[in-house]
């Protein structure tokens, strides 16, 4: 039986394989994107900082101490957390429950707790020292406890509390940082690869100021007030005498409370603390240095260091590879140096990835059009060859 097949229903036939190749590989590159549209971080790191002294500042020792319990709890480690604390409110003469440094005057939280670890403390917590930790340009000799050891794969919260004006945050009293010298620190973070993506949170008097001369990429920043305004505390302790934490800090730990390692919340939703008619101030923000819209970035990207892990059907076959030989088992008399060579764990296993089956070759696949334009081409030259023979 004769089938006459033209030139133009092969061509279709090619173009009509072509597409469904092409729609084949687009549901693989979504499938893809999909799994690696979160961050890219290895790691979370923590920066908490207060930076003043006395009594009458018991707030903003609590204010660091809050949010170091918040970031522990949701699985920041404190071998990843560098805590500077200017002064030591829990073993102050004052403090009529020694020991302890509470957040609120029902004294529900102990935010001291028995497990803290000051990296810096009192006279250690200078700008100076801040600038260091940042950078990495410590002595020598310091002990790793008090080295921020990240790389370009870390993501770090840095949190700030203290007493500061337009442009500057005092340390102790006795000196200050200002927002141009912050801003060139974080540039030498970036340039260093010190991090990947980092945010700051300062709570201070004209808060925004500190934050609008960064210029390095993949900064997220949170201010608890304006240029021009106070950032008000919330409540006094009649036991103590002090107000007891601030009103940003107050509210921003009220919703850290509510969430858990592996939650789905979003900076989106961490920007609405604490609107002004709470604050008093107004808070700001800054997310144009940001490569990632803040409705996708979790807070866990952050405040934790909890990985998702996706759970799937997929399955490869792993087999002992034969050549490989037992190196408990290793003959002393053979002599050959490949019968004692030591294998890495990915060498160890011949595997068979079932997974090509179901989305194919990722790496090095030739984009889709290659393919139609090749057959295309093809088509091309048999109806050419066609029209030569019939002619």
């Amino acid at each position: 039986m004769h089938i006459n097949i033209t030139p133009l229903a092969f061509l279709l036939y090619i173009i009509s394989t072509s597409h469904a190749s092409l729609a084949k590989n687009t549901k693989v590159t979504q499938e893809v994107n999909k799994h690696f549209s979160g961050s890219s971080h290895t790691n979370n790191w923590a920066v908490l900082v207060c930076t003043s002294r006395f009594w009458f500042n018991y707030r903003h020792v609590a204010n660091a101490l809050s949010v170091y319990r918040s970031v522990k709890r949701l699985g920041i480690p404190d071998s990843q957390i560098i805590l500077m604390l200017a002064d030591d409110m829990a073993c102050n003469p004052r403090n009529p429950r020694p020991g302890k440094v509470y957040n609120n005057k029902d004294q529900a939280i102990d935010v001291y707790g028995s497990d803290v670890e000051v990296d810096y403390r009192g006279y250690e917590v200078t700008a100076e020292n801040f600038i260091r930790v940042l950078t990495g340009r410590l002595p020598a000799d310091a002990p790793r406890s008090k080295r921020l050891s990240t790389d370009d794969r870390s993501n770090i919260l840095v949190y700030m509390t203290g007493h500061g004006g337009e442009d500057f945050l005092k340390f102790q009293d006795a000196e200050e940082i200002s927002n141009v010298e912050l801003a060139d620190a974080f540039e030498q973070m970036w340039q260093r690869r010190r991090y990947h993506e980092l945010l700051f949170i300062i709570d201070t008097c004209q808060a925004v100021s500190m934050f609008k001369r960064f210029y390095s990429p993949n900064i997220m920043a949170i201010a608890s007030s304006q240029v021009g305004e106070d950032s008000l505390s919330h409540h006094v302790d009649p036991a103590i005498g002090v107000y007891i934490i601030d009103r940003y800090t107050y509210h921003l730990l009220e919703f850290l409370e509510r969430v858990s390692p592996g939650s789905k919340e979003t900076m989106e939703q961490l920007f609405k603390v604490c609107p002004k008619h709470q604050c008093i101030s107004t808070p700001g923000f800054s997310t144009h240095l940001f490569s990632r819209p803040i409705s996708r970035t979790l807070i866990s990207d952050f405040f934790g260091s909890v990985r998702d892990v996706d759970v799937t059907d997929w399955s490869f076959t792993a087999k002992p590879n034969p050549e490989v030989v037992d190196t408990n088992k290793r003959t002393k008399a053979s002599g050959n140096e490949s019968a004692n060579r030591r294998y890495s764990y990915s060498q160890q296993f011949v595997t068979k990835d079932s997974t090509s089956d179901r989305l194919g070759t990722v790496e090095n696949t030739p984009h889709p059009l290659v393919g139609i334009a090749s057959s295309i081409f093809l088509c091309l030259m048999v109806a050419t060859m066609m029209k030569t023979l019939s002619s």
